[in-house]
C-alpha cells in the first residue's frame, strides 16, 4: 500500500515513542538536564578569575603602631585573610611550602623608627606563585595599598615623609615561579587531567563494554573472585597510567623547560595512588551503568567538577566555601598539589602525606564500593 508523504499520526506515533524511551533511560535523560545545571553552577557561582581573602602569614618583628595600622590596612583590602603569625623566616617558607598560606607579611624590626626617620623601611612579601592567577591581583595591589595605607598617620610634621616614591619600600618575592610562567603551573597539572580522563572514561568504558558483549558471562564460570578480576583488569591501565606520566615528565622538561626540583620517586609514588583512585572510581561507575553511554555520562559527569573545582583552570582559592568542599572531595585537587609541590618547591614525603592520605581514602572508598557490586554481578 503506498504511504502518504507525512503524516501527522505516524510523527505523533515516533513521539511518544521516544518519550517512553528516555523515560526508560532515566539516567541519560538525567545527564541531559543535569550536566547543563551542573556547568551553569559552577561557572555562575564557583568560579572566580579574581580571588580574595587569601590565607596570609605575619612575621611581625615591630609590634609599633605604625606597623598594625599597615596590616589592618592589608587586612581590609580583602584580598589578604591573616590566619597565622609565625616567629622565624624557616617557619614562614615551611608554611608556604605546604600550601598552608598563600603570602607572609615580613615586618622588620625597627620598621616604625625606620619610618618616622625617613629611612624607607622594607616591607617583604613572599607569595606562593606556583598559580600566578591567585597571585597576580592581590600584590598589584599593594604598591597603591601602601601609599594610602598611613595617609592619617603621615600629616603635619610626617607629612615630608609621604614622598613621591612612598614612605615604605616594598619588596616581593615570589617563590617557586616567578616569572610566572604559565606553563610551570598548567603542565604539571594536565599530568592528572590526563590520568582522571584516560583511567575514568577508557577503563569504564572497557570493562563496560565486556558486560554489554557478554564476555563477562565467562568470569562467573571461572574460579576466581571478584577482586581478583577487578585487580587483573585494572593492573594493565595502571602501567598505561605510568607511560602517560612518562610522557608528560619527558615534555615538561624539554619542551616547556619546568624546573623538576623534588624527587621524582616520590612523584611516582604518588602517581601510583592517584591512578588506582581513578580506577577504582571506573569500576564503580562501569558496575552501575547499564552500558557503554552510561558509563561514559557518568565518567563526564565526574570529570567536570574535577576540571573545574581541582585549581587547574581557575584559582582554588577564589572559589566560594562550598564549592572548596566539594573540590576537596576529588581526588585531582590533592593530586595538583602534590605533583606542583614536588616538581616546583621539591616537597618531601612529610609536606605531601596530608594530601596523599585523602586519595588513598577517596581509593579505598571507591574499591569497596565496585568490588561489592561485581560481587553481585558475579554470584
Amino acid at each position: 500500500m503506498k504511504q502518504n508523504a507525512f503524516s501527522f499520526a505516524r510523527l505523533r506515533a515516533m513521539v511518544v515513542k521516544e518519550f517512553i524511551q528516555m523515560r526508560r533511560d532515566r539516567l541519560t535523560f538525567g545527564m541531559m538536564v543535569g550536566i547543563p545545571l551542573l556547568q551553569l553552577v559552577l561557572f555562575g557561582f564557583a568560579i572566580n578569575s579574581d580571588p580574595k581573602h587569601l590565607p596570609t602569614a605575619v612575621l611581625l618583628a615591630d609590634h609599633g603602631p605604625l606597623g598594625r595600622t599597615l596590616l589592618s590596612s592589608i587586612r581590609n583590602s580583602r584580598y589578604f585573610d591573616f590566619v597565622r603569625q609565625v616567629t622565624t623566616e624557616t617557619e614562614a617558607r615551611d608554611a608556604l611550602a605546604r600550601g598552608e598560606v598563600q603570602f607572609v607579611v615580613n615586618i622588620p624590626e625597627n620598621f616604625s623608627r625606620d619610618l618616622l626617620r625617613g629611612d624607607r623601611p622594607a616591607l617583604l612579601i613572599e607569595a606562593d606563585a606556583t598559580d600566578p592567577a591567585a597571585t597576580g591581583n592581590a600584590l598589584a595591589s599593594m604598591r597603591t595599598l601602601l601609599n594610602g595605607a598611613l595617609q592619617n598617620d603621615l600629616k603635619g610634621p610626617l607629612a615630608f615623609l609621604a614622598g613621591t616614591d612612598g614612605p615604605i619600600d616594598l619588596r616581593i618575592h615570589a617563590h617557586y615561579n616567578p616569572e610566572a610562567i604559565t606553563q610551570y603551573n598548567i603542565v604539571p597539572g594536565l599530568m592528572g587531567v590526563v590520568l582522571t580522563m584516560t583511567m575514568v572514561l577508557i577503563t569504564g568504558l572497557a570493562i563496560t563494554r565486556e558486560t554489554e558483549r557478554g564476555t563477562m558471562e565467562n568470569l562467573i564460570s571461572m574460579p576466581t573472585r571478584p577482586l581478583e578480576v577487578l585487580v587483573g583488569k585494572i593492573i594493565p591501565y595502571i602501567l598505561v597510567g605510568y607511560i602517560q606520566v612518562g610522557l608528560i615528565l619527558l615534555a615538561a622538561h624539554f619542551l616547556f623547560h619546568v624546573p623538576m626540583v623534588g624527587s621524582l620517586a616520590l612523584l611516582l609514588f604518588t602517581a601510583f595512588v592517584f591512578i588506582t583512585a581513578n580506577l577504582a572510581m571506573a569500576i564503580t561507575f562501569s558496575s552501575l551503568a547499564a552500558n557503554q553511554l552510561q558509563a561514559m555520562q557518568m565518567a563526564f559527569f565526574f570529570f567536570l567538577p574535577s576540571i573545574l573545582l581541582s585549581g587547574f583552570m581557575f584559582p582554588f582559592r577564589g572559589m566560594p566555601y562550598w564549592a572548596q568542599l566539594i573540590g576537596e572531595c576529588l581526588p585531582l585537587t590533592h593530586f595538583l598539589r602534590i605533583v606542583r609541590g614536588v616538581l616546583l618547591k621539591g616537597n618531601t614525603f612529610a609536606d605531601v602525606i596530608l594530601q596523599l592520605w585523602q586519595i588513598a581514602l577517596f581509593a579505598v572508598i571507591a574499591l569497596i564500593i565496585g568490588v561489592k557490586r561485581y560481587r553481585q554481578t558475579l554470584d
